[in-house]
């Protein structure tokens, strides 16, 4: 069965940095892109990057281009998300998914979660002002 992993989160002061990584297993990695979203409490889960199979096309939330760099290692069936600058408001559980729809390119509409197949459990992000 598909299992999707994350892992990274933890706690950090505002300007710092973090990396989060995801690791799935039962399905053939390269075959999907993979996303990261995130949900704070009382909001909605929404889209903050897309990356396609061998990391060849990637797309960002507006407000976290510049600051949050996704990647892939397709050997090693992992995902990251390289976070730098942190924001108070960057502070949720985040997601990582999997996209199977669009055989390994993330879709026109990337940041809704109704395109993904797997979700993983989530790692929590708090960033202290």
């Amino acid at each position: 069965r598909v299992q999707v992993v994350e892992s990274g989160g933890g706690l950090v002061q505002a300007g710092g940095s973090l990396r989060l990584s995801c690791t799935a297993s039962g399905l053939t990695f390269d075959d999907y892109a993979m996303g990261w979203f995130r949900q704070a409490p009382g909001k909605e889960r929404e889209g903050v990057s897309c990356i396609s199979w061998s990391g060849g096309s990637t797309y960002y939330r507006d407000s976290e281009k510049g600051r949050f760099t996704i990647s892939r290692d397709d050997a090693k069936n992992t995902l990251y998300l390289q976070m730098n600058s942190l924001k108070p408001e960057d502070k949720a559980m985040y997601y990582c998914a999997a996209e199977a729809r669009t055989h390994g390119y993330c879709s026109d509409s990337w940041w809704h979660v109704d395109e993904y197949n797997y979700w993983g459990q989530g790692t929590q992000v708090t960033v202290s002002s």
